[in-house]
């Protein structure tokens, strides 16, 4: 019965005190806020900068006046006036452009502040669209093309005689009105895609030269043409202008197509050749593979799901090598060195057996290597003079004191690689990660 009057006691109590809180609270807000709002916002585009003009008005000082515009329940732009005096105040409100942004309704509140943070509140409801462009602007280093509707959907072309096959330009909106603002469209290199903000390059490639069309939509940001590469009937994904990708499951021995890189370098640890047809080395799974244009060179990774392979400890995953004096399709034009992202990728060939095939002079230097092997593509798990062993007559561990930091290879003196020899570099980790072998073939 005395816990029941003491919890009866106390919650009278919190009530009391919660009261007499919003009662200050209501105390120390003063004033009587006041604001008027022509609607003006009609015709709005996204891209837009929406001018507003607002008259306030109070019996106390007021604070601020601030625009917040919501798409839905998502805050996407806000702009705040200091108001210290009644009167007029005139702002602008950042509509976002922004990729795949149906045409809809957004809102647009605006809040008045005194000094004793007593409020105002209207809202409005903004029709936004995409703006129908009477043309778009293609623009290379020496000329602009006029880009007209196609008469798809917020889609644009310009077609031309361009001077070549490749035609790096951006795209810019003309300012259609005084809301309005130049839109420019270019080439994000972090995402290898069109983005708005940028006036760098896209990569426009045709296959033809001569007269051909650039598409662009102002709502997707698709656009053409690109240069194409297709791998076994997939299409590569673009990384920028000279790299393009895929991730794809393959089968040793399974025939491979490569459509839109001709006179590509062939990396026989991946990919054997016997007369018109390609087959592919490694063991089946699931691999990476980059095309880079400038070198025709076609980059092989082992994948470990949607992230690149790891060495484990019992052997199965990837082994990949960085330092200096290697390289593919050459050292000369392609050294890996010690950066970490340019880490070559061992072909896995079965039974924990990972190869590398050089050509001295060629894609290894003949008189004087220092690279070693790593458990994965960058700084971490690496083999040592503790873990790598061989019995080579050509190539030595190092271990530190002999010439070669600990696990770094090197050529034995008074040895050198034939150029134009071609050598085979394996390493055996059937025995576990820890006890790795290492041999060399010259074919």
């Amino acid at each position: 019965m005395n816990r029941i009057k003491y919890w009866v006691f106390a919650f009278t109590i919190s009530v009391a005190l919660t009261s007499c809180s919003n009662d200050m609270e209501e105390l120390r807000q003063e004033g009587n806020p006041v604001m008027q709002i022509e609607n003006q916002f009609a015709d709005v585009h996204f891209g837009d900068l929406l001018p507003f003009n607002v008259t306030v008005s109070d019996n106390v000082p007021l604070s601020t006046l601030t625009a917040i515009l919501y798409f839905g329940e998502e805050e996407v732009s806000k702009t705040t006036l200091r108001t210290k005096e009644n009167g007029q105040y005139s702002g602008n409100i950042a509509i976002p452009y922004g990729k795949n942004i149906p045409d809809g309704t957004a809102t647009l509140k605006f809040i008045l502040v005194n000094t004793t943070m007593k409020k105002a509140i209207q809202t409005f409801d903004v029709p936004v669209s995409r703006a129908p462009y009477p043309y778009l602007i293609l623009v290379t280093a020496k000329a602009s093309y006029p880009m007209l509707p196609t008469g798809q959907p917020n889609e644009y072309a310009a077609k031309a005689a361009f001077p070549s096959k490749e035609l790096p330009a951006y795209i810019k909106t003309p300012v259609i009105d005084d809301k309005g603002r130049e839109i420019v469209f270019g080439w994000e290199e972090s995402e290898g895609a069109i983005g708005e903000g940028t006036s760098a390059d896209i990569p426009f490639a045709s296959p033809v030269g001569g007269t051909y069309s650039v598409t662009f939509n102002t709502k997707t940001f698709e656009a053409s043409p690109f240069f194409e590469v297709v791998f076994n009937e997939q299409k590569m994904g673009m990384l920028d202008k000279d790299n393009y990708q895929l991730d794809i499951d393959l089968t040793q021995g399974e025939e491979i197509t490569l459509k839109g890189l001709t006179d590509w370098w062939i990396d026989p640890d991946f990919f054997a050749r016997e007369g018109g047809k390609m087959t592919f080395v490694p063991i089946s799974g699931k691999y990476r593979i980059t095309a880079n244009l400038s070198l025709n060179y076609l980059k092989v990774e082992v994948m470990a799901g949607s992230n690149l392979a790891t060495l484990q400890a019992d052997g199965t995953g990837a082994v990949w090598i960085i330092g200096t004096n290697v390289g593919k399709p050459s050292v000369a034009g392609n050294e890996v060195g010690w950066n970490t992202d340019k880490a070559l990728c061992m072909a896995p060939v079965g039974n924990k057996k990972y190869q590398l095939t050089v050509v001295g002079g060629e894609t290894i230097s003949s008189d004087a290597i220092n690279f070693k092997f790593f458990h994965q593509k960058g700084w971490g798990g690496e083999f040592g003079s503790a873990t790598l062993t061989t019995a080579s007559e050509i190539i030595f561990v190092g271990d530190g004191t002999n010439g070669r930091d600990n696990g770094n290879l090197g050529i034995v003196s008074g040895k050198t690689l034939t150029t134009g020899k071609t050598y085979l570099f394996t390493v055996d980790v059937s025995a576990g990660a820890n006890a790795a072998v290492l041999t060399v073939v010259e074919k």
